[in-house]
């Protein structure tokens, strides 16, 4: 049976290492790191990340704050809204909850977002840097991805990686960070999405597959080979007969995988924490590297 990548655990441990940075900055007397939240509508499946991204906040002793917009807002009033944090010295960093609304062009919003201030790691240039391996934010979830694996010492270098899905927040990001001259990296990676033939002859002879579908339960046992390293970023509500009417789904068959995999991510408890504490961690990156934290 595989061992678990303990994403609850060892977000945990991050939150509190920043917790320590946090109270280490107060007895100094500098106020704290500031993230910044942006919810249009009510959506529920963002109202519930967003509520947990500002209990993370006070969990490590961030000020936090939500402005929230009704879904008819215009692409202009939410503009104004990111020029003004752009320019605000209290703020370090902030998000856009995505999706967003068919009026709003999503594209212009995250491109008039700072990159100093893009603790999401979504904008243009900071994905420039990224992919150009210079410093910059990672996008929360590939950054989750890493420093898990980091954190359990799983080998990457020389390995055969297969990514399974190709969005531009974890598959795209992921596919380059793990062919980067680094650790976790140096990887050979293959890329695949839904147009791929036959992705089970890829996944087959792959050490690691890192899945962000949200097809449930898509990647079965007989789609790996023995001893590999799974990581399932899908996470998929599932309609059943129990008293909350549904369960949280994976791209990966659990019971199938797990019998035959060294090391494997559970859903949920695996990547979604993480992707919460890199939150957190980009924003600590934000307070340091700012002009403005004095």
């Amino acid at each position: 049976m595989a061992e678990i990548l303990d994403g609850l655990k060892v977000s945990k441990e991050i939150k509190a290492e920043i917790k320590v940075e946090v109270e280490k900055i107060l007895a100094s007397k500098r106020r704290a790191p500031h993230l910044v939240a942006i919810l249009v509508g009510n959506n529920g499946a963002s109202k519930a990340y967003v509520n947990a991204k500002v209990k993370d906040c006070e969990e490590v002793g961030f000020q936090s704050s939500l402005i929230k917009f009704p879904s008819t807002v215009s692409e202009s009033e939410l503009l104004e809204k990111i020029d003004e944090l752009n320019k605000s010295k209290a703020v370090d960093g902030f998000i856009v909850q995505l999706p967003l609304p068919d009026q709003v062009d999503q594209e212009k919003i995250i491109n008039a977002i700072d990159p100093r201030k893009d603790v999401d790691g979504f904008h243009p240039e900071n994905f420039g840097k990224m992919a150009l391996e210079m410093d910059t934010f990672l996008p929360a979830t590939p950054f989750g991805i890493l420093t898990l694996l980091e954190r359990y010492n799983i080998e990457t270098k020389g390995k055969d990686c297969v990514i399974i899905g190709r969005s531009k927040i974890v598959g795209r990001p992921m596919s380059i960070l793990m062919g980067r001259k680094d650790f976790p990296g140096n990887s050979t990676v293959t890329l695949t999405h839904s147009y791929t033939k036959d992705i089970e002859e890829y996944t087959k002879k792959a050490d690691i597959v890192i899945t962000a579908l949200g097809d449930p339960h898509f990647l079965k046992g007989e789609m790996i080979k023995d001893g590999a390293v799974i990581v399932d970023v899908g996470i998929t509500r599932v309609d059943d007969d129990s008293p909350k009417g549904y369960y949280l789904a994976g791209d990966v068959d659990f019971d199938s995988c797990a019998a035959k995999a060294s090391w494997i991510t559970p859903v949920p408890g695996g990547v979604g924490p993480m992707t919460r504490a890199m939150l957190m961690k980009n924003t600590i990156i934000a307070y340091k590297t700012s002009v403005y934290n004095d």
